[in-house]
């Protein structure tokens, strides 16, 4: 039977899990609707989401339909946790997008659909809670027209808005002919002509879904299953199933990593292409670290609702796999099917993690590190200077999380001191540096010359070779590489560095010495060592040459307030940075849109209510980055060898490392 790998995504709270708990049911997978409220759900597993309501960490549960089987993923809505969300995207064949008809369209229901959109996801809309008190239908569909600049196909219309008794009347009116008409030629000379027929108007919505050029959209609830069959009927007729080779190259892609209670690591992988089995030795990897190789000791596959160990699994399907021990999230297996990008935001914040009474700092550190294998935009900082961690965060709640699990899962009790802003550097010009095997004061067995010229921004770090690949061992240059790699994690003012093309432009080593009786003679001939230790050297200076921008995340924001309170509002957000650039009012309701530094957000939500009468509803989300204009230019600690002193560093670096093996 042909496989769909669906996921499930919403704003928190819009009912993402309550769906799925009424889909399995829908299915005859479960017997009975799991509640979020109660900690009965099958997907919520985690003890945490079970005490807070919320998702946490993304799951996987399947379930067959008439024509096809469902994998489905049940994501995290809360925007804390949208690295979890990131990872799901690029295994889905097609979404489900929730709704509440009561909040309707709120931040993270945008955020999504942008980037559904970019992706090119057929995604269907579910507008949740029909049956709550204030649900709207109408409203909420101009609103969705309005706010997420899609193009939607109302597949029917809600009756009994509001009431236990609401239900879902299917039927295709004249709004879905006129939205599939403006993308199908055909169809809309058909409608001239005098009509269109009922099976044309169908297989041209089926197409026009699969190739995401629109959106349908279902009324119901989850709680009582209100439209929830007719939406089961359009995930079986209107997106598209996968369509993946078993007998050609494997090919897949890691999504998700975690580790059992006697922690063995575990991979969660959608295959593209090809069969895996147990046993298999495979390749891995993400293609910036060098490939490894390992063999498959175990798997399962999903059914019915559960996971199953198997002995084999081919394309399209969603495995669970051990044995891979040092497999990453984004890896892929065998041949790389697509590369792992990012499609929202990176963490802008960050806090120093405190060991309580009786945690031990090295469990505390060996903690941190298996979390952040789980989710990689952690981003565990360690400074052995001053003994610190610190991790990267979205959010306050997802420092909570980070609390508990260590509390849970460790029994390590711990705190945090005050949340920081996470900046990044830019080079705004270009510099180049070199020093040469032998030369002036270079310690090191190694020629190395880089020069770093910036890049528009969102384009992240490119490494380049002006110099003969086969002008000395590769393994010398993949050490350079993955040295100017590390090394911009902190620049010239200790922040990541970015947005910028790194070249190498010299190169020299010496060969391998050797003397007859004695063998191998590392005093005089060249080792990775010499590479690691001379490039960030190089590379500072060639920064340092070419100067850096400090810039802060800023974030764009839109605030609904009674009209009358936009007066004592505005004087606020000027001395908190923000920037509105369009003010409007929609009868007595004020609307202001426009940008505001990151680090002042948690403020703003602050005095909000104070400034509003308790009635503002602010919507923030990350836009971009922009160059610290005001105060001083903030900087962060470092926790490398410091480059920029080279006597400090070359005493850091030669007792830290030691002498090479």
């Amino acid at each position: 039977m042909p496989l769909l790998n669906l996921g499930i995504l919403a704003h928190v709270d819009a009912g993402k899990t309550s769906l799925t708990e009424r889909l399995l049911h829908t299915a005859g997978v479960i017997d009975e609707v799991g509640s979020v409220d109660a900690g009965s759900t099958t997907t919520d597993t985690l003890a945490l989401e079970r005490r807070r309501g919320i998702t946490i960490k993304s799951a996987v549960v399947s379930f067959p339909l008439d024509g096809v089987t469902v994998n489905l993923i049940d994501t995290p809505g809360h925007p804390d946790f949208i690295a979890e969300v990131e990872r799901v995207l690029g295994v889905l064949d097609g979404a489900v997008l929730v709704v509440s008809a009561v909040e309707g369209v709120q931040a993270q229901t945008r955020v999504l659909m942008r980037t559904l959109r970019r992706l090119r996801i057929p995604t269907l809309v579910f507008v949740n809670k029909i049956d709550r008190r204030g649900a709207r239908d109408a409203a909420v569909l101009r609103q969705m027209a309005q706010r997420l600049a899609v193009p939607l196909v109302p597949m029917g219309t809600a009756a009994g808005l509001g009431t236990r008794a609401a239900r879902f009347r299917p039927g295709l009116g004249p709004a879905a002919l006129e939205a599939l008409a403006d993308r199908d030629d055909g169809l809309l000379a058909a409608y001239l002509d005098g009509g269109v027929p009922a099976d044309r108007l169908r297989r041209a919505l089926a197409a026009q879904t699969r190739s995401a050029a629109v959106h349908p959209v279902y009324f119901g609830s989850a709680i009582t299953g209100a439209g929830v069959p007719d939406l089961v009927a359009g995930i079986e007729r209107l997106l598209p199933a996968a369509g993946g080779d078993p007998d050609g190259p494997l090919s897949g892609t890691v999504f998700k990593i975690e580790r059992g209670p006697a922690g063995e690591k575990a991979a969660y992988a959608r295959l593209f292409s090809g069969t895996l089995r147990v046993r298999d030795r495979i390749a891995f990897g993400d293609g910036r670290r060098g490939p490894e190789e390992g063999r498959v000791t175990g798997m399962s596959v999903f059914a019915h609702g559960t996971d199953t160990r198997a002995d084999s699994a081919g394309a399209d399907r969603i495995v669970k796999v051990w044995g891979l021990g040092g497999i990453r999230i984004g890896d892929a297996l065998g041949i790389p099917n697509r590369s792992y990008e990012h499609h929202f935001a990176p963490p802008t914040l960050e806090t120093v993690v405190v060991p309580g009474p009786g945690t031990d700092r090295r469990s505390l550190h060996l903690a941190l590190t298996q979390l952040a294998e789980q989710d990689p935009l952690i981003g565990v900082r360690h400074d052995e200077l001053r003994g610190e961690t610190s991790v990267s965060l979205y959010g306050e709640v997802q420092k909570e999380v980070v609390q508990a699990t260590l509390a849970d899962e460790y029994g390590l009790a711990v705190s945090f001191r005050e949340t920081t802003t996470l900046c990044i550097e830019r080079p705004v010009g270009s510099g180049h540096a070199v020093e040469f095997n032998k030369k002036d004061d270079n310690p090191f067995l190694a020629t190395v010359g880089l020069r770093v010229d910036p890049a528009p921004p969102g384009a992240g770090v490119a490494f380049r070779r002006e110099v003969e690949l086969g002008s000395m061992p590769y393994a010398f240059f993949k050490a350079v590489e993955d040295t100017v790699r590390e090394t911009l994690g902190q620049g010239l003012h200790g922040w990541q560095v970015t947005d910028c093309t790194v070249t190498m432009t010299h190169s020299g080593y010496s060969p391998r010495q050797s003397h007859a009786h004695q063998g191998f003679d590392k005093s005089m001939s060249s080792t990775g060592y010499d590479f690691r230790g001379l490039t960030p050297l190089v590379l500072t200076e060639a920064l340092r040459r070419a100067g850096t921008l400090v810039h802060e995340p800023v974030h764009r924001f839109r605030l609904e307030a009674p009209a009358d309170t936009l007066g004592a509002l505005l004087p606020v957000l000027a001395r908190l940075g923000a920037v509105p650039e369009s003010t409007g009012t929609h009868a007595a309701v004020g609307v202001l849109e426009g940008t505001v530094p990151a680090a002042r957000v948690h403020t703003l939500e602050q005095r909000l209510p104070g400034l509003t009468r308790g009635e503002g509803e602010l919507e923030t989300a990350f836009d971009h980055y922009a160059p610290v204009t005001r105060g001083t230019v903030p900087e962060r600690p470092r926790t490398d060898h410091n480059p920029l002193n080279r006597k400090e560093y070359l005493l850091n670096f030669m007792r830290r490392v030691g002498e090479p093996s």
